[in-house]
């Protein structure tokens, strides 16, 4: 349980990074202490998660709607993160705004960045369970993996599938599927 003082100081870093404006094609996170200041993707990145978004589509429950580069927060634990792709109830359109609370999320799915994959592989595998999202899909076209988290207990998820480009993902509930993955595609070698 972080100290009185600890939440003001990450609500002021919440307000402060909801306050800049990064230039086009940037986004801004927070993690911890730190803001996070990520380049927007790249034409094989977009195609991975038009992939990936049909299939979700396609099983997603009536009270759920996709939305890409959402602002999750949870300011309890000082975090404010915006996954690639999640999907909230459509009752988060009544809260307006740019943010929907973290916990309202039913999964986020990243597809992991050439140039800094280390927010997708470890911050936010750190920092999703800690913000009570139930399902975390981690795509990585750099090595053609894929990991599914899920079952956070609040400092990790208990669960994790983890396989390669052309496996079936099997998504658990709310989703209820196998995300097929045949023609996903890696970054160039460099």
């Amino acid at each position: 349980m972080p100290e009185p003082h600890s939440h003001d100081r990450h609500a002021r870093l919440l307000a402060y990074a909801q306050s800049l404006t990064p230039p086009p094609g940037w986004k801004a996170e927070v993690s911890g202490d730190q803001i996070v200041v990520t380049a927007g993707p790249s034409v094989i990145h977009q195609w991975n998660l038009l992939l990936v978004r049909r299939q979700f589509d396609a099983h997603c429950p009536a009270d759920l709607m996709p939305s890409e580069n959402t602002d999750l927060a949870s300011p309890r634990v000082g975090k404010l993160r915006n996954p690639d792709l999640t999907y909230i109830p459509l009752s988060a359109v009544d809260l307006g705004g740019s943010q929907v609370p973290a916990e309202l999320a039913a999964i986020a799915v990243e597809v992991a960045s050439p140039s800094n994959p280390e927010n997708d592989l470890v911050g936010k595998v750190r920092d999703y369970p800690l913000m009570h999202i139930p399902l975390y899909l981690v795509i990585d076209p750099r090595e053609g993996t894929l990991t599914l988290r899920s079952e956070p207990d609040g400092s990790g998820y208990r669960r994790q599938w983890t396989g390669r480009f052309g496996d079936g993902v099997p998504v658990p509930a709310p989703f209820s599927f196998e995300l097929t993955t045949a023609e996903l595609l890696r970054y160039p070698s460099a």
